[in-house]
């Protein structure tokens, strides 16, 4: 199982309120709404694709990485470094 099965739902309901902020910016440059506009909806997507992935990545440490830690070995350590560098991905978006 997953470790965000538990709030599988919410999560849908959040990437869905993306897709509509990803239709609204495709309306307005189909509209020629104004630069600033735009900008302003671009970075409110982006906001909430961060909140996704932090939440997410919160719900991995404490399920897949707390449980492979748990049982240690190569496993505890594949997991931690796996975690690592999808946080140095997200620093870096």
């Amino acid at each position: 199982m997953a470790g965000y099965t538990a709030s599988k739902e919410e999560h849908l309901r959040r990437l869905r309120r993306v897709e509509g902020q990803i239709r609204g910016l495709e309306r307005m440059v189909d509209e020629d709404k104004y630069c600033i506009d735009i900008l302003t909806q671009v970075s409110a997507a982006n906001r909430a694709l961060q909140a996704f992935a932090l939440e997410l990545l919160e719900e991995h440490l404490a399920h897949c990485v707390a449980e492979a830690v748990a049982k240690g070995g190569a496993e505890a350590d594949a997991k931690v470094k796996e975690a690592s560098d999808a946080i140095a991905r997200l620093v870096r978006s």
